[in-house]
């Protein structure tokens, strides 16, 4: 068994996702490290719940079904200046990570993200970053989940997601037919 993590007095964690099988398997695996779990599955309850009652640490979907996790930042922020903000999202991209640490997240995490690569982002000192991950995604996962991405964004159409990436409409069938990389 591992020892204990020093979390500090306030243990609170908000937990916003709108992946209703993934908030459960992250709320018991962060519950298990010693915090406090509280849940949301949309911008408008993690902000309710940031504005009631302001955790200590959270971690934010940046993608909600109703709306841009980064709001859900923002009212931390304006409550609870230091507060321990890790950004969570499917669709890692620079402009988006430098979009969340200007407006005061601690760290940005791509998914797939275990709690272990959540737990160190939320306990990283100051200066220092937290380790790579043990399992990052394959070269090949990352442009199947860019392509899937692009794909969902082009509203499922095929011709259209082929011409967004310069990309011939057969080659992009091909690819979407196969399963993901690993």
């Amino acid at each position: 068994m591992t020892e204990p993590l020093d979390l500090g007095d306030d243990k609170s964690l908000l937990l916003v996702d709108d992946d209703e099988a993934f908030l459960r398997r992250l709320a018991k695996a962060m519950e298990k490290r010693g915090f406090e779990v509280e849940t949301a599955e949309s911008v408008a309850a993690g902000k309710a719940i940031a504005t009631a009652r302001p955790p200590a640490y959270a971690v934010v979907d940046l993608r909600l079904e109703d709306g841009n996790g980064l709001d859900v930042v923002e009212v931390l922020r304006a409550k609870r200046p230091e507060s321990r903000i890790v950004v969570l999202t499917g669709y890692g991209a620079i402009a988006t990570a430098v979009a969340a640490v200007k407006i005061g997240a601690t760290d940005y995490l791509a998914k797939p993200a275990d709690a272990t690569d959540v737990t160190n982002a939320l306990l990283a000192g100051g200066d220092t970053l937290p380790p790579p991950p043990e399992n990052p995604m394959s070269a090949d996962r990352v442009r199947w989940e860019h392509i899937q991405r692009v794909y969902e964004l082009c509203d499922r159409n095929v011709s259209e997601t082929a011409r967004r990436l310069s990309m011939h409409r057969r080659t992009l069938q091909r690819i979407l037919a196969k399963r993901s990389p690993r």
